[in-house]
């Protein structure tokens, strides 16, 4: 997608919805993110991190003030001045810039860790993305993916309509349309909906080396009732792990160059 200048309604739509945002609220998504990046380097000020699509910046503004270098990527002016205005109101100036992944020149070997949380499925073009993506990973560098999954119950796009993956893409733009106006279409659209079959050959394809997905991610000493015993199923059955991927609301990946 391009960068779209000027307010979108989209936009304003998700900013209403986001606008009182505090930075103390995102700290259990921080925690997690970090988990996740510590599977494969534990985060020290020396990492170089890059955030694609920062949303309202709460990830390098988090890690700024635990003094780790991560610099943002964001599409949309509206998200990217809101960002600094929470920066400023937090004391903190965050290295962002506007661009996008398709377009934007990410370097060669640049990076240690890349984040992309909700962001492919907005990408039109995602297997180049995903290109650019792997050649600014430094080598043992890694990405920490999460995007939709097309065949869970409920998305996380749009929770209006049960089985919304599950439609065909021309159904799911007129809905979305119908329900949100055109705008949805410039900055806000789900072009993609993933399986976790379907991104693990595409990254293998790309050379990722290591490719570990939600279950393999799961950390059952942090899980309770029934997502524990569900996640210790799916790490001993090879079938469970299938179905479970399979219905999952995200694709959640962290992998290694």
């Amino acid at each position: 997608m391009k960068v779209q200048h000027g307010n979108l309604s989209e936009i304003d739509r998700y900013l209403e919805h986001e606008k009182s945002c505090r930075l103390e609220d995102r700290m259990p998504e921080f925690e997690r993110y970090l988990r996740y990046i510590g599977k494969v380097r534990k985060p020290n000020p020396d990492i170089r991190i890059l955030e694609i699509g920062v949303g309202t910046g709460w990830f390098p503004l988090l890690c700024k003030a635990r003094g780790l270098q991560c610099k943002g990527l964001e599409i949309s002016p509206q998200l990217l001045q809101f960002a600094m205005e929470l920066g400023r109101a937090n004391g903190i100036e965050p290295d962002i810039e506007l661009g996008n992944v398709e377009e934007t020149d990410l370097g060669i070997g640049q990076y240690d860790v890349i984040v992309a949380s909700s962001v492919f499925e907005h990408v039109e073009d995602w297997r180049a993305a995903l290109r650019k993506v792997y050649a600014a990973l430094r080598p043992g560098g890694m990405l920490f993916f999460e995007s939709t999954n097309k065949f869970s119950f409920v998305s996380g796009e749009y929770r209006g309509v049960p089985l919304y993956g599950w439609l065909p893409d021309a159904l799911r733009y007129r809905l979305r349309v119908a329900v949100h106006g055109p705008d949805v279409m410039k900055l806000g659209i789900d072009f993609n909906q993933f399986t976790y079959f379907g991104l693990r050959r595409e990254f293998k394809k790309v050379g990722f080396k290591t490719i570990l997905d939600m279950v393999d991610l799961a950390d059952l000493e942090r899980l309770v009732g029934w997502k524990r015993s569900l996640m210790a199923a799916g790490q001993r059955s090879g079938l469970m792990k299938r179905a479970l991927l399979c219905f999952v609301e995200a694709t959640t990946f962290v992998c290694v160059k």
